[in-house]
């Protein structure tokens, strides 16, 4: 974005405060991650682009809480800017089907698309009058590092969600592995396969610390077989 508006000669700031002073009709926020104060909502109406189907994960993470949680389904929102965390009525809804095995980075560039298509769309249409949200409200908290940790003892549907987030890892001898992709594994004879709480997740690739990013056969076959993770 940035480097779009200085290649089209318009100006850039990372201070709120100018943007009440440059006779804007509309502002547009993307994945801000900031409450915005009450005094610049006041003085400019501004839209949302949300990766979620409100009230459904309102919030910092919401495409990857939607992964994490098992939703087969989500969607973009263009909401009003509140006070409130992401609590404004809607304008415009797509929902889409959560793609089997398909990492968050992949689903959210796919939002992106659908989400500039909608802005678009609805400033050439007009917004009209927003509908308030109804349904109970769910939030979704920033991704953290510990939530990114695969816990074996938990099922192998569940790990390879955590993995499809992105940043997953797991140690080995003291040192971090991070499991780049991987999925359930047919079969547990697979000499890839980790054992899970239940079911085994299937290892494709994965980056020990202080090397590259590597298939796991490979450095499966390095150690000698499937390890036993810390």
């Amino acid at each position: 974005m940035k480097a779009a508006a200085v290649d089209l000669g318009l100006p850039v700031t990372h201070d709120m405060g100018p943007v009440t002073e440059v006779g804007a009709d509309l502002g547009v926020v993307v994945a801000f991650g900031r409450i915005i104060k009450p005094d610049v909502l006041a003085a400019l109406d501004m839209v949302n682009i949300h990766f979620s189907l409100l009230p459904r994960w309102r919030g910092a993470a919401p495409v990857e809480r939607a992964i994490l949680a098992g939703d087969e389904r989500t969607g973009v929102c263009l909401m009003a800017v509140e006070e409130g965390l992401d609590t404004g009525g809607v304008y415009r809804r797509q929902e889409v089907t959560i793609g089997v095995g398909e990492t968050a980075r992949q689903l959210t560039a796919r939002l992106a698309d659908i989400g500039a298509q909608m802005l678009v769309s609805a400033l050439d249409e007009g917004l009209g009058p927003p509908v308030a949200q109804s349904g109970e409200p769910t939030y979704a908290a920033k991704v953290e590092p510990d939530d990114l940790r695969l816990d074996w003892s938990r099922p192998a549907e569940e790990l390879a969600r955590v993995v499809r987030v992105g940043r997953a890892w797991t140690t080995y001898r003291g040192k971090r592995v991070l499991i780049l992709d991987a999925v359930p594994a047919d079969s547990a004879a697979d000499p890839a396969a980790v054992a899970a709480g239940s079911g085994s997740l299937l290892l494709r690739t994965v980056q020990p610390e202080g090397k590259r990013a590597m298939a796991a056969g490979d450095w499966l076959r390095g150690l000698g077989g499937a390890p036993a993770f810390d």
